[in-house]
């Protein structure tokens, strides 16, 4: 699938389509979807949503996709459930937000390759092993620096064999490289920033970058204040100068968008009691009350992006791959 390009550039320039990677709203059943309609202002065409960490029960799990899935269909005049990737052109076609499922972590998968075809039925199309902390099949970015598991390895030829994107966000270094070499499909990190600019054990490094690269996969700008190391709520030219880091050290067409949008609403709480916050959230490195640096870059603010990328210099073409079309060559090769 093709989704066409206007070939003539409007005074606002509108990208052929785009792609937001990762939005992490709230893990409850009582999230409205009315949050949704962010993304729709900032004229994205696809977001991935956040439906389970490592630290969220299967029963909790399910009942945030049961609900995501119920308010999405009711609602078929602004936005669409995707499930296979002709969808995303359905989806375009009739001015719909596509939205779909990810996990960011493994424990759910309860040491079963056979459970990643459950989740994809039920709309997850992108996954990653480890939510910051180690686990049975790979390690996190928080903690001793681990290899893949023999199970992680399983893991990952069941991702590639059942129609979803593997993603390294949130991965120890070693495993995420282990991955790479690994995976038959290309892998992404869907929400993650570079090192040298973020600074961040959350960061990746260059050769982690060039490694992702290499699978044909992308790495997804991630809009997080305390990750891409901006004084204040980040801005356009904050996204821009990760964007352009990337693009410099692996070429235009490895380089996306993924916000990590995490609005708070009342009355939702998507963290479970008795869990520690401060295992997953370290206060070392730099989390918990106080830490500040938590704000998002604002979705409304993408086609100001896309119109500052364009007068930096880029083209409508690489503006588009960006943008979006980089994450739907990911699509079509592993959904």
């Amino acid at each position: 699938m093709t989704i066409a390009t206007n070939p003539s550039r409007p005074a606002t320039y509108r990208p052929s389509f785009t792609w937001d990677a990762h939005a992490c709203l709230p893990l409850d059943e009582k999230t409205p979807e009315s949050l949704l309609d962010e993304y729709v202002k900032g004229n994205v065409d696809y977001v991935c949503v956040n439906v389970g960490m490592d630290m969220n029960t299967i029963p909790h799990i399910l009942r945030v996709i049961a609900a995501f899935r119920a308010k999405i269909a009711a609602h078929p005049d602004k936005y669409m459930q995707i499930d296979s990737f002709d969808d995303l052109a359905i989806a375009k076609q009739k001015g719909l937000l596509g939205v779909g499922f990810d996990l960011e972590g493994s424990v759910m998968l309860q040491d079963m390759p056979a459970m990643i075809p459950v989740f994809a039925r039920l709309g997850v199309k992108q996954i990653h092993f480890a939510y910051n902390r180690n686990n049975s099949v790979a390690g996190g970015c928080h903690d001793v620096d681990m290899p893949l598991t023999d199970l992680g390895v399983e893991m990952v030829k069941s991702v590639n064999a059942n129609g979803m994107i593997m993603d390294c966000s949130h991965t120890g270094r070693q495993s995420s490289l282990d991955i790479m070499r690994v995976s038959s499909k290309p892998v992404v990190f869907s929400h993650a920033n570079p090192k040298v600019l973020g600074g961040h054990e959350r960061c990746v490094d260059d050769e982690q970058i060039k490694a992702c690269a290499d699978t044909g996969g992308v790495i997804g700008i991630c809009g997080f204040q305390r990750f891409i190391k901006s004084p204040n709520a980040p801005e356009v030219p904050d996204m821009i100068r990760h964007i352009k880091y990337a693009v410099d050290l692996v070429g235009v067409d490895h380089v996306g968008i993924g916000l990590d949008t995490m609005p708070e609403v009342a009355g939702c709480n998507d963290f479970p009691d008795g869990v520690d916050r401060s295992y997953y959230w370290p206060v070392a490195s730099g989390y918990g009350p106080g830490a500040g640096g938590a704000a998002v870059f604002d979705p409304k603010k993408l086609p100001a992006l896309a119109d500052a990328l364009i007068a930096t210099g880029y083209s409508t073409d690489d503006v588009d791959k960006i943008m979006g079309e980089n994450f739907i060559r990911v699509a079509k090769a592993s959904w």
